[in-house]
């Protein structure tokens, strides 16, 4: 018999998976306009699942799991137009690369605060599609993104929006608090970091609204720089935490890790420069006060 997980899992409630995928909307190089854009968040937001739809998710030590995917989104530096979109599949547990996938695009949408997502994740989507055409038996079943899920404004980060896209469970791991509903980084919270002693303490992160929006994890000893996890979709909080924390040889869960890695030095092959060719993107800079993934 499997071990028991802590006493979170009580949150969980396990759901049957939807047979047919939601449908596909946003997948274009970008809205034409800003205007429709809480409308189509909306109408994508209603098909968010926040429990475990998987069979592997039912299991304390994830016995089932084989591949877990990780993306990143990185910027030409100075350039908010030219990024390197990256998609790797690592095995599990073993956490060896299985597979990458590396672009340049060209990232045309506006950035509008609060919708992130219409703009960076048709880039993810397209990568996941070549996997499916190239590649689909390497196909991830569960994907980590860069980012925030239900820990949102509108509690729909890009970890949901991917998710709901690709019908593929999606985790939000964030380095940063996103302040929204009450939660702000303030003494308290500041105390709270502190008390997490080792890898795997956590405390979750309550709004003034009552909902458990995320949960904060000290994922690596030699690090006291926690992680913030959330729902993105097909997963329920507490195997979202259990995943990230298994999935990290340092502080960054290594499939973004890997993600993030080989995206950078794409850029640098692509641009032929051992110099410092990366650049957080014109929405990561502002991405801790501004409502944005």
């Amino acid at each position: 018999m499997a071990a028991a997980r802590p006493p979170l899992r009580a949150l969980c409630v396990r759901r049957d998976p939807c047979p047919i995928p939601p449908p596909v909307l946003g997948t274009g190089p970008g809205p034409a306009g800003s205007s429709s854009l809480p409308r189509e968040q909306a109408q994508l937001k209603a098909s968010v699942i926040e429990e475990d739809t998987e069979e592997w998710q039912k299991d304390s030590s994830f016995a089932g799991l084989e591949r877990v995917g990780g993306v990143d989104l990185s910027y030409v530096k100075g350039d908010d137009t030219n990024a390197c979109a990256s998609l790797v599949v690592l095995s599990y547990p073993d956490l060896e690369v299985l597979y990458e996938d590396c672009q340049m695009v060209a990232v045309t949408a506006p950035y509008v605060a609060g919708f992130l997502a219409f703009r960076e994740v048709p880039f993810l989507v397209e990568a996941i599609q070549r996997l499916q055409q190239k590649e689909p038996r390497l196909k991830p079943q569960v994907l980590l993104v860069d980012g925030n899920g239900l820990l949102h404004h509108r509690g729909f980060g890009v970890a949901c929006h991917l998710g709901v896209l690709t019908d593929l469970p999606c985790i939000g791991v964030a380095k940063n608090l996103l302040q929204v509903d009450g939660l702000a980084r303030d003494e308290l919270h500041r105390e709270q970091i502190r008390s997490l002693q080792m890898e795997g303490d956590a405390f979750p992160l309550t709004g003034t609204s009552g909902k458990v929006l995320g949960m904060v994890l000290r994922s690596y000893n030699n690090s006291s720089k926690p992680l913030y996890i959330s729902v993105g979709h097909r997963v329920c909080l507490e195997t979202a935490v259990h995943l990230v924390k298994s999935c990290c040889r340092y502080r960054i869960p290594e499939p973004i890790r890997q993600a993030d890695i080989r995206s950078r030095e794409y850029i640098r092959k692509q641009l032929c420069s051992p110099l410092e060719v990366i650049s957080s993107g014109p929405k990561r800079r502002e991405k801790e006060t501004e409502p944005d993934d």
